[in-house]
């Protein structure tokens, strides 16, 4: 299954969902509407390397960049996100955004992507 998950920015919510999913053997992928950061929020790192996953590597992208490519499932993050390259939003988890937030805003968010995430692995 290859699948995006979109955002705002693509620092926080977008990459820990792209992490859980790779590390789940899926083919994910992350974008942000109006990435305006070079990196991933390090509240985001750190949190996903307390479960053992490095994000580290991972950096914003635009979703201009996909704007040809196929998924089979294309999730929004929430806060309203439109993405005018794909004909529709799959599915919308509707996730507060974490940034500038607590670190425990971002376990929260966090442990809510992946519960959402095994669902989903579930479902199919």
């Amino acid at each position: 299954m290859r699948i995006l998950f979109v955002c705002v920015g693509n620092t926080c919510r977008s990459q820990m969902a792209e992490g859980f999913a790779r590390s789940q053997g899926l083919d994910a992928y992350s974008a942000g509407t109006s990435t305006y950061s070079k990196e991933v929020a390090s509240l985001a790192i750190e949190v996903m390397h307390e479960l053992g996953i490095d994000i580290t590597n991972q950096s914003p992208t635009h979703l201009d960049e996909f704007e040809n490519e196929f998924f089979d499932l294309v999730i929004s993050m929430g806060c309203g996100v439109v993405c005018p390259s794909h004909k529709k939003i799959d599915m919308d988890w509707g996730l507060e955004d974490p940034y500038g937030q607590s670190l425990e805003k971002y376990r929260e968010t966090r442990d809510d992507i992946q519960r959402r995430l095994i669902e989903l692995i579930g479902s199919q």
